[in-house]
């Protein structure tokens, strides 16, 4: 949803901004030229898996991994994943929290950087 409307419908972005901050993702992605879906992996919900063409990318979003239980939850969800395609958190954080083979970026760095995708 534009996130103009949210504000005039009376629901705040400020209180909601992890949705705000997935409903971002998801809008770049599209426009990136990506198709989207939520996905699972057992039991773990994949916030958004982008396919474009054969290549296929893996995105969890957090506003922030302030604790060890988000990092935790953020992270896991990739646990069942266990194909090669990328795997990445995005959060407000500015400093690089990547593991396991899994990419931590900053959702601003990210939306201003090219995708490797992109073409």
């Amino acid at each position: 949803m534009d996130h103009g409307f949210r504000e005039t419908l009376g629901l705040s972005n400020q209180a909601d901004i992890e949705l705000t901050l997935e409903n971002i993702v998801c809008v770049e992605l599209l426009a990136r030229g990506y198709e989207v879906s939520v996905g699972r992996a057992g039991a773990r919900e994949i916030d958004f898996i982008a396919r474009k063409g054969s290549d296929t990318e893996y995105f969890q979003v957090s506003y922030l991994l302030g604790s060890q239980n988000t990092v935790d939850r953020e992270f896991g969800a990739f646990r069942g994943v266990t194909d090669n395609f990328p795997k990445t958190v995005l959060s407000m954080d500015q400093f690089d929290m990547s593991r396991d083979g899994i990419q931590h970026k900053n959702i601003i760095e990210w939306l201003v950087e090219p995708s490797p995708l992109h073409s």
